[in-house]
């Protein structure tokens, strides 16, 4: 069973970016599979979870969805930190959003968590007659500041889920099983007082 464990990932995953660029969508795509053509606007934040496999383990991402909100803002850092990845989202429609996603960069950079993996994502791809930020002024900017880079639309499912499944390729997998969030819950009815040392 020591072996399962080792091969099974929590990780904690925010998603981070400007008020509309769409990052509810891409995690609702994700999650769900789904898009909603009018999505509300997060309020603080929303949580989703989602298990894939690669490389023969598994990856269990508890993902944060921030809000983008400029009066958000101050509660980011109660969302990414101990965060093991980072997805910052931009519009690619709007100039205004990428600048946005490079001051999430920025602020990530700041508080040193060397190991975090970072995703730059390039939303909306399926409105290329409407396109503000090249993916090449996007994908250079991601390559000088250790990130990786992909386009996506939520609307129409492009690299929706390749983008996560990098991310879990990417993370670390000697990292220590942390939960900064807290203790796991693990339901593992009938096996007594070992439940208690299942969550180490």
């Amino acid at each position: 069973m020591a072996t399962t464990a080792h091969n099974n990932l929590n990780a904690k995953l925010v998603l981070l970016g400007d008020m509309g660029a769409g990052k509810s969508s891409l995690v609702l795509r994700f999650v769900k599979g789904q898009f909603l053509e009018f999505q509300e606007s997060t309020i603080g934040a929303a949580f989703f979870s989602q298990t894939v496999s690669v490389n023969n383990s598994t990856v269990k991402f508890e993902i944060w969805d921030t809000a983008g909100q400029e009066r958000y803002h101050s509660l980011a850092p109660m969302y990414y930190r101990g965060a093991a990845a980072a997805i910052i989202v931009y519009d690619i429609t709007s100039t205004d959003s990428f600048a946005r996603a490079k001051k999430w960069v920025q602020e990530l950079q700041k508080q040193g968590n060397p190991n975090l993996v970072m995703a730059l994502a390039g939303n909306k791809a399926d409105m290329e007659d409407k396109r503000n930020v090249t993916a090449e002024e996007a994908r250079v900017y991601a390559e000088e500041n250790g990130l990786f880079f992909m386009e996506t639309s939520a609307k129409t499912a492009i690299n929706v889920n390749d983008i996560f499944y990098e991310i879990a390729r990417r993370l670390p997998r000697a990292q220590p099983a942390q939960t900064p969030a807290g203790m796991v819950l693990v339901d593992r009815q009938g096996e007594g007082s070992r439940a208690a040392t299942c969550c180490a």
